[in-house]
């Protein structure tokens, strides 16, 4: 074994470690639900606005937060989010993973790397619209919290729609964020 190869499996230990280290915000659902109905992967396929979410460290800030998932070949599904920091004007960051169907789960839990080979972050899709036109979107933590719509403004009662939803799914209203587009 090369020298450099024998430090491989410390480099993905600590890289491991330092991701499970990231803090998260605090628990605004500690009995989250499994996911309300399965998922049609081509109907969720294509561009999702984020309307409001749970404050977490890597969205600080963000506004502007578009999500955009598309089938892949080998069955995966490519995520791209993008992010404008601190402002709807402002320049915007992108960030591109991969997520793969946890098996039995009607295609509504996903694991979802930023990372290479390692599938660690959960995306539950907990609710939808069944025309996809809104979905909610959490993991079992509690902590984190996404609430994406097909267009970046909802109408004032789709959007009581969407957070009541969340409450009724056990969230925090006092946690919800609303995001600027």
């Amino acid at each position: 074994m090369k020298p450099q190869r024998a430090f491989l499996p410390l480099i993905l230990l600590a890289a491991m470690t330092a991701c499970a280290a990231i803090p998260g915000g605090p628990v605004g659902n500690r009995q989250v639900p499994q996911p309300a109905k399965p998922v049609d992967l081509a109907a969720y396929s294509g561009l999702w606005y984020e309307v409001a979410r749970y404050e977490n460290a890597f969205e600080k800030d963000c506004e502007g937060v578009r999500a955009e998932y598309s089938a892949l070949p080998d069955g995966q599904i490519k995520v791209v989010n993008t992010c404008r920091k601190g402002s709807i004007t402002a320049e915007k960051t992108t960030s591109e993973g991969k997520a793969k169907v946890v098996e039995g789960s009607g295609n509504a839990k996903l694991k979802v790397s930023f990372a290479g080979p390692f599938y660690i972050g959960n995306y539950w899709v907990l609710d939808r619209a069944d025309d996809y036109s809104w979905s909610i979107v959490g993991e079992p933590s509690g902590r984190y919290l996404w609430i994406l719509s097909r267009t970046a403004n909802p109408s004032q009662e789709v959007w009581v729609k969407l957070e009541t939803r969340a409450a009724e799914l056990g969230y925090d209203r006092s946690l919800i964020r609303p995001t600027r587009h």
